[in-house]
């Protein structure tokens, strides 16, 4: 089944080399990619795995124009393979393959459609996420499902180790849903339009620790922004403070104490009250030495 491939993040890169290096069923005839991001922290540039591939490749900042779209339909595909791609395929797009453009969304699709699911999954606390890969449509993330698996999400984990897990089930699911489709033995499931919800696009203030949060959802929010994102932050003065790792502080917390006051400072990292509980900061930049007594 001759398929292009559309991507430009860690999960395309990791995605595109299994297809390359394992028999689906799947020959990859062309590569569509971004050579920079200014959105997304996990960008990756997949022209190198092309040329080594040895499969014609090219920058498509405009994928819904006409000259992108004219280069995939040049190449013949019976299928397009979009995975890690921050912009909506219009319709034309969506029309070139036969067999029809696939996506990737790490959510247990219908719900948590939308933006950052990695991100809201760990910051909402919740104990579960999926891997799906769905026919796309002109909506997003509306299209038939191929494939699903589920993802826990443990109290420990923090977006690395969820990227790494959703990642992992979805190279697993590639070898077996993607040859079944190609031989016509999968069936898309059509998701009810009248179930789920849509995850917005996170701002900047939504990575702005309030200590009057309570511990966990301070912790929450911490390890949903942890890298390859952007990290949660606090100003101090005219700093700006990454925090990128904390823990919640498991000894008793007078809770009289006001939300953001400094209880102690020492090697393992300073303590903070929150509205209910206290974090202890395990990894922050740029470093300041934060002085006991002090609110931030």
């Amino acid at each position: 089944m001759r398929t292009v491939f559309i991507g430009a993040v860690e999960f395309s890169e990791r995605a595109l080399r299994k297809l390359l290096e394992t028999d689906t069923g799947v020959e990859i005839v062309g590569v569509c990619t971004l050579e920079k991001s200014p959105t997304n922290a996990d960008h990756r540039d997949l022209s190198g795995i092309a040329r080594e591939a040895g499969v014609p490749w090219q920058y498509t900042p405009r994928i819904n124009a006409a000259e992108s779209i004219d280069w995939i339909r040049k190449l013949t595909p019976d299928a397009v393979f979009c995975f890690g791609w921050s912009r909506l395929l219009g319709p034309e797009l969506l029309g070139v393959p036969q067999r029809g453009v696939v996506g990737f969304h790490p959510a247990a699709l219908p719900a948590n459609r939308g933006r950052h699911p990695l991100v809201w999954a760990l910051v909402r606390g919740l104990l579960e996420t999926a891997s799906t890969f769905f026919l796309m449509d002109e909506g997003a993330d509306t299209g038939p499902i191929l494939d699903q698996r589920k993802v826990p999400i443990e109290y420990g984990d923090d977006a690395r180790s969820l990227y790494d897990k959703v990642t992992a089930a979805a190279l697993a699911q590639l070898e077996d849903w993607v040859p079944a489709w190609a031989e016509g033995r999968l069936e898309p499931r059509p998701q009810d339009p009248n179930t789920g919800n849509v995850w917005r696009k996170r701002g900047k203030a939504d990575g702005a620790l309030d200590w009057r949060m309570d511990a966990r959802g301070i912790y929450d929010l911490v390890r949903g922004l942890s890298r390859p994102y952007v990290g949660a932050h606090f100003s101090r003065g005219e700093n700006e403070i990454k925090v990128w790792r904390c823990e919640e502080v498991a000894a008793f917390v007078p809770e009289n104490l006001e939300p953001g006051k400094v209880l102690e400072v020492g090697e393992k990292g300073p303590v903070i009250k929150t509205g209910r509980g206290a974090v202890r900061l395990k990894e922050f930049e740029p470093w300041v030495e934060l002085v006991e007594g002090e609110y931030l």
